[in-house]
C-alpha cells in the first residue's frame, strides 16, 4: 500500500467533510438522538460507501478517459462553481447593500 497516497487522500477528504452539509447533519441528528455511537456509525457507513462508489468509479473512468483529461474537466468544473458562488455572493452583497439605502 502506498502510504504517501494514503495520507494525503486522508488529509484531503477529511479537510474537505469538515463543516460541510453531511458534518452538519450529523451534529443534527445526533443533537435530537440519544444514541450518538448509532449515527456515528450510520454516517460513517455513508461516507465509506460513497467514497468507494467514487473511488470504483474514478477508477473506471481512468481506464476510459486520460488522466489529463480527467485533469482538465476537474479543474474546468471547480473554476465553474467557485466563478458561481463568487458571483451569487456577489449579488447577495448587493442586495443586501440595496436593503440597507432602503
Amino acid at each position: 500500500m502506498d502510504l504517501s497516497l494514503l495520507i494525503s487522500t486522508f488529509l484531503t477528504v477529511f479537510l474537505a467533510e469538515l463543516g460541510d452539509k453531511t458534518q452538519l447533519a450529523t451534529v443534527a441528528l445526533s443533537g435530537t438522538s440519544d444514541r450518538p455511537w448509532a449515527v456515528f456509525v450510520g454516517s460513517s457507513s455513508a461516507l465509506v460507501l460513497a467514497s468507494l462508489l467514487g473511488a470504483m468509479a474514478g477508477g473506471s473512468i481512468a481506464n476510459l478517459i486520460p488522466t489529463e483529461w480527467l485533469q482538465l474537466a476537474a479543474a474546468v468544473g471547480f473554476l465553474i462553481i467557485g466563478s458561481q458562488l463568487l458571483r451569487r455572493s456577489s449579488s447577495d452583497e448587493s442586495a443586501e447593500d440595496n436593503q440597507v439605502d432602503s
